[in-house]
C-alpha cells in the first residue's frame, strides 16, 4: 500500500476534530442545525489553517444521507466520497489555473441543474483571489440570483483582491493562524496514535517553525520522520530545521551570567566555525530569554510545559537577575534589527553580547565594568557635574524639571509628559507611556527626545519604552487633576458666595458650570 501522508491522513473529517477555528465551527454549525444555511461563504486565512478542510466538512454536512445539521455520518457513500474527491455534485475549482472568463462560464452553465445525488450542488472555488474581472463578473451574476440548490464555498489567502461586489454576497469566515501551543497539542496527539516516540522539545521546535499552519506543521512532522530515521530528538530537529542548538545558548547565557567577556567571544568563534544564522540565534536567545522571565516571575506557568522540560532552565533562572534577562531580552531584539546595518553578520552578533555585558541594571554594573577614574582635585563646571553625576534614578517629581533643562518644548515636552520614567541605568532610559500615548508617538518626536536629554548629560543615552495597560501617573494627567479640583474649589466657592446666592434666590437662576474660570 502506498503510503498516505500525515497531512490527508489526519485531515479532519468532521468539525469536532478541528484544532481552533471555534469562531468559524460555531456559527457553521448552528447555521447547518436551525436550517438558515447562506448560499455563498467566503474562507479567508493564511495557507494551512484549514479553508478548503471546513468547506469540504461543510460540504459533507449539507449532503449527508444519514445525518442533518453539522454533525456528518463519514460512514455514508456520499461522506466516503466527499473525503476521497469524487462525489459528484462537490465541484472543486483551483481558480489559479482557471481565470479566464470562458473557464468560469463553462462551469456555471450547469448552475441551473439540479444535483445528480446529494441535496444540494457546491461548488468549491479555492484561490478565489485569482479569477480574472470579467471572470468575477460572470460569477457575480450567479452569486446574485442562486438557484436554490448551489452552495458557493469560496477560499482565498487575499480576500483584498476581491471586488467588494462580491464580498457583499457572501458570508465572510476568517480563519486565525494556530498557536503554537496547539499546533504542538495536536503534533503530540498523531505522534502516539503513530506510535512515534518523540523528544517534547522537538515537537514544539515543528509547532514554532510552522508558523501558524497545521499543514505545514505535518508535512515537517513527516520530514523529521524521514530526516531522524527513527531517531526523533531535539537535536535532530535543530538540524532539520536549522534552528541553533540550545547548548550553544546556554553557553553564552552562562558566559553573561558570570561577565565573562573573554570566554564570551571564545565561544561566538567556536559557534562561527557552524557557519550559524546569526539572525536565527538572536530569535532563539530571545526565546529562551522569555521562558527564563516566566521560571523567574511565574514559576507555575511553567511547570509541565513541554517547553520548559530543560534541565539548565532553573539554573540560569536563578543565576540571572530579572532585571537581566528583561534587559538581555530587549537587546537581542534590537540587535536583530540591526544585523544588517553591521559590516558583518558575526560582527553585529558580537556586538549585541557585548552590549548585553556592557548594559547592566543598577547596582549590577560594578560585575564587568571597570573601576571609576579618580575624580580631579578642580571642582567641574556645572555643565560637567550634571554629566559626570547623573542622577541614579529619574523619578516622577524631577522629571518635568529635567524636561525643562534640557531645554524640550513643543511636541515633544508634551509626549515626555505624558510619560513617566521608570528607571535610568547604564544610560538607558525606561520610559512608561499609555496606550494613547504610544499611539502618537512618532520616530521624529523620539529622535529630538534622545537629542535633547543626550545634550543634557553630554553623552549617548538611549530610551526604553514600555506600553502600560493601566492608567499612569503621569505629569500631563496630574496636571489636569490639580487643574480639574482648582475649578471644583472656584465652582464650590462661587456657589457659596452670599452675592451669588441671592441673585439665585430672587432671580431664579442657575450657574454656567462650564463658564467658571480659576484665578492663576
Amino acid at each position: 500500500m502506498s503510503y498516505v501522508v500525515l497531512a490527508r491522513k489526519w485531515r479532519p473529517k468532521k468539525f469536532s476534530e478541528m484544532v481552533g477555528q471555534e469562531h468559524v465551527l460555531r456559527a457553521l454549525a448552528n447555521a447547518l442545525d436551525t436550517g438558515r444555511v447562506h448560499h455563498a461563504f467566503l474562507f479567508t486565512g493564511t495557507r494551512g489553517v484549514g479553508k478548503t478542510t471546513v468547506a469540504r466538512i461543510l460540504a459533507k454536512s449539507l449532503n449527508c444521507e444519514v445525518a442533518l445539521g453539522s454533525n456528518p455520518c463519514g460512514i455514508c457513500a456520499t461522506c466516503r466520497e466527499i473525503d476521497e474527491g469524487r462525489f459528484v455534485d462537490l465541484i472543486e475549482v483551483d481558480a489559479a489555473s482557471r481565470t479566464k472568463v470562458d473557464d468560469t462560464r463553462d462551469l456555471l452553465d450547469n448552475v441551473q441543474y439540479a444535483p445528480t445525488r446529494g441535496r444540494f450542488k457546491v461548488y468549491l472555488i479555492d484561490e478565489v483571489h485569482m479569477l480574472s474581472n470579467h471572470s468575477f463578473n460572470a460569477l457575480l451574476k450567479t452569486l446574485e440570483e442562486p438557484p436554490p440548490h448551489v452552495k458557493f464555498l469560496l477560499a482565498t489567502t487575499d480576500p483584498q483582491k476581491l471586488p467588494v461586489t462580491v464580498l457583499s454576497r457572501c458570508l465572510q469566515f476568517s480563519l486565525k493562524r494556530l498557536s503554537a501551543g496547539l499546533i504542538g497539542d495536536r503534533l503530540r496527539f498523531i505522534a502516539a496514535e503513530e506510535n512515534l516516540r518523540c523528544d517534547p522539545m522537538a515537537i514544539s521546535l515543528i509547532a514554532r517553525a510552522a508558523d501558524g499552519s497545521m499543514r505545514d506543521a505535518l508535512s515537517l512532522l513527516d520530514q523529521f520522520i524521514a530526516f531522524g530515521g527513527g531517531e526523533l530528538s531535539e537535536q535532530n530537529a535543530r538540524a532539520m530545521l536549522g534552528t541553533i542548538d540550545r547548548r550553544h545558548i546556554v553557553r553564552v547565557l552562562d558566559a553573561l551570567a558570570r561577565g565573562d567577556g573573554a570566554g564570551l567571544l571564545a565561544i561566538v568563534q567556536e559557534f562561527d566555525q557552524d557557519a550559524p544564522d546569526y539572525d536565527r540565534a538572536l530569535v532563539e536567545m530571545a526565546a529562551y530569554l522569555q521562558r527564563i522571565a516566566i521560571v523567574q516571575v511565574v514559576p507555575d506557568v511553567a511547570r509541565g510545559e513541554p517547553d520548559f522540560v530543560d534541565e539548565d532552565l532553573p539554573r540560569l533562572a536563578a543565576g540571572l537577575t530579572a532585571e537581566d534577562a528583561q534587559l538581555y531580552y530587549q537587546i537581542a531584539l534590537l540587535g536583530r534589527r540591526d544585523l544588517n546595518l553591521a559590516p558583518d553578520p558575526r560582527i553585529g552578533f558580537e556586538m549585541t553580547m557585548l552590549r548585553m555585558l556592557a548594559f547592566r541594571p543598577e547596582g549590577e554594573a560594578s560585575r564587568a565594568a571597570p573601576a571609576p577614574a579618580p575624580a580631579p582635585a578642580s571642582a567641574p563646571a556645572p555643565a560637567a557635574r550634571a554629566a559626570a553625576s547623573p542622577p541614579a534614578a529619574v523619578d516622577e517629581q524631577s522629571w518635568p524639571q529635567l524636561l525643562d533643562a534640557a531645554g524640550l518644548s513643543g511636541m515633544v515636552r508634551q509626549f515626555a509628559l505624558n510619560c513617566v520614567p521608570a528607571s535610568f541605568a547604564a544610560d538607558v532610559l525606561h520610559l512608561r507611556m499609555e496606550q494613547v500615548a504610544a499611539d502618537r508617538r512618532t520616530r521624529q518626536i523620539e529622535e529630538r527626545l534622545v537629542q535633547g536629554l543626550s545634550k543634557y548629560f553630554q553623552r549617548e543615552i538611549r530610551i526604553v519604552f514600555d506600553v502600560a495597560q493601566a492608567q499612569l501617573a503621569t505629569p500631563a494627567r496630574q496636571r489636569v487633576l490639580a487643574e480639574q479640583d482648582r475649578l471644583a474649589g472656584a465652582a464650590a466657592a462661587f456657589a457659596d458666595d452670599p452675592s451669588v446666592k441671592a441673585l439665585r434666590e430672587r432671580f431664579g437662576g442657575e450657574i454656567d458650570g462650564a463658564s467658571i474660570k480659576a484665578r492663576g
